[in-house]
């Protein structure tokens, strides 16, 4: 089987889990427990440009609260 990350043409989402992490998934396979789409179907670039916009924040939802969101 081959890798669909390495194909151009292969269409992705982006899931996020409940610690407001993000990740790119292939559309066809199926999404895990614990994560839910929120942007996509769409080309890799485009997934990856919802990502750099949109999860500014690396730190795990539950420690940014513990730290009080200060960074």
């Amino acid at each position: 089987m081959t890798n669909p990350f390495d194909s151009s043409d292969a269409l992705f989402l982006v899931l996020t889990n409940d610690e407001n992490q993000h990740s790119i998934w292939p559309d066809f396979v199926e999404i895990p427990n614990g994560w839910k789409k929120v942007y996509g179907p769409s080309a890799k670039g485009g997934c990856l440009e919802f990502v750099e916009k949109n999860w500014t924040d690396m730190r795990p939802r539950s420690l940014a609260q513990a730290m009080g969101d200060q960074g």
